[in-house]
């Protein structure tokens, strides 16, 4: 077994994140424990406890280093107009979603104890991934308030997760092999197109 001092305290983080990214690709969230973690990189389950506060601790910052990659994914996407920009936003979810099932599927289940609040850097991440979100809704309505405009990307998204959840799970109860790029098309042109019709209503 490796001695403490054979890696420094941040070598020892990104090999324990990696063993636990490989736990849970390979054999799911339940198979996830530091004892799991520390066997596979030859460390013992106490040296995890000075990097990580507890499980929780330890999924809260996977989780931060899976949004860190999605969000890597979603800059990639090139900035047209912005309706085009949202659906190649929510194609680059799905398509992360299909990529890494666990990792992605831990950003959900995850809830940790009730006692410990979602980390700072992990809320940032979310309110980063909206963010992008949101600078496409107020291109298409420049005066919409900040509040309107925040609550609208979650609406919009929550359609994107739900396609993704069901494609993952293979619940779509579609023949057609691409059924949810199809559905997905179809819920950004139909919900952007009411939604700037109810605008032009209430002005």
């Amino acid at each position: 077994m490796a001695r403490r001092n054979d890696h420094s305290r941040d070598e020892l983080r990104e090999m324990a994140l990696s063993a636990a990214e490989r736990v849970l690709q390979q054999e799911g969230f339940k198979a996830l424990s530091a004892r799991r973690v520390a066997a596979d990189i030859g460390y013992s389950a106490g040296s995890l406890y000075t990097l990580f506060k507890n499980l929780d601790d330890l999924c809260w910052q996977l989780n931060a280093r899976t949004l860190t990659q999605l969000l890597a994914e979603l800059d990639r996407v090139e900035q047209t107009d912005a309706k085009s920009c949202l659906l190649a936003y929510g194609h680059a979810y799905m398509a992360f979603a299909h990529d890494h099932p666990a990792r992605w599927a831990l950003l959900f289940e995850h809830g940790g104890s009730r006692d410990m609040p979602t980390p700072a850097s992990l809320s940032e991440r979310i309110d980063s991934l909206f963010a992008r979100v949101e600078v496409c809704l107020q291109q298409l309505k420049p005066e919409m308030p900040a509040a309107e405009c925040a609550l609208t990307a979650r609406t919009l998204w929550s359609g994107v997760h739900g396609i993704a959840v069901l494609a993952l799970r293979q619940k779509l109860f579609l023949d057609q092999a691409q059924s949810a790029d199809k559905m997905l098309q179809q819920l950004v042109d139909h919900f952007i197109k009411g939604w700037l019709i109810e605008e032009c209503r209430d002005a």
